[in-house]
C-alpha cells in the first residue's frame, strides 16, 4: 500500500494512524513528523536537521529482549552506510535514563541515542511494539515501518537502506 497524501490534508496523528495499521515493512510514503530530543551527548537533536540523509528511526527500551539482539546488528549497518548519507536515531523510551545507560554499557553502539522519557515522540509515532523502526528518506518521508524484531529483519533493513541511499 502506498499512501498519497500531503501533510496539509492529514494531521501528524492522521498520518501515524495510517502508519500503525500497516503490516511490518510495508512500503509507505508519508511525511515523518519532526521532533527534537536530548541525545546521550547532551545536545538536542532534531529530525529535520537530518534532512538530506536516510534516517533509520528506532524506538527501543532497556527491558526489550529483541532490542538487545537488534542493536549490535544496527550498529554494523551504521558503520557500513554512514559515509553514504545514512544515520540511525535510536530513541529510548525508558522513564529512567539510568536503565538505558546500563543497557548501553552492555550493548554499546556508535550511533546517536536520544531520550524520550515522557514518550512524547513515541506517542507521536504511535509506537505500539518494541522495537519499532521507521525508515525515512532524504526528503523526510517515512517509507517503511517495522514492528518488533526477529532474526533476519536486518537483511530487510539493509535492502531498504541501499534503496534509499541510491535515490
Amino acid at each position: 500500500m502506498v499512501m498519497k497524501a500531503s501533510i496539509r490534508s492529514l494531521s501528524a496523528a492522521g498520518i501515524l494512524a495510517c502508519l500503525s495499521s500497516l503490516a511490518s515493512a510495508e512500503a509507505i510514503n508519508v511525511p515523518a513528523p519532526d521532533f527534537t530530543l536530548e541525545s546521550r551527548s547532551g545536545a538536542n537533536l532534531r529530525l529535520e536537521d537530518h534532512r538530506g540523509e536516510v534516517v533509520m528511526l528506532n524506538f527501543w527500551a532497556s527491558w526489550c529482549g529483541p532490542c538487545r539482539q537488534e542493536m549490535p546488528l544496527m550498529d554494523e549497518l551504521y558503520s557500513q552506510y554512514k559515509d553514504l548519507g545514512f544515520t540511525i536515531l535510536a530513541v529510548n523510551v525508558d522513564g529512567n535514563r539510568e536503565a538505558a545507560h546500563r543497557f548501553l554499557d552492555k550493548v554499546p553502539v556508535n550511533y546517536p541515542i536520544l531520550y524520550d522519557p515522557e514518550s512524547s515522540v513515541s506517542e507521536l509515532y504511535e509506537v505500539q511494539a518494541m522495537p519499532t523502526t521507521v525508515m525515512i528518506d532524504r526528503e523526510g518521508n517515512a517509507r517503511y515501518i517495522h514492528y518488533g524484531y526477529q532474526p533476519g529483519y536486518e537483511d530487510e533493513y539493509e535492502q531498504q537502506i541501499r534503496e534509499l541511499v541510491r535515490e
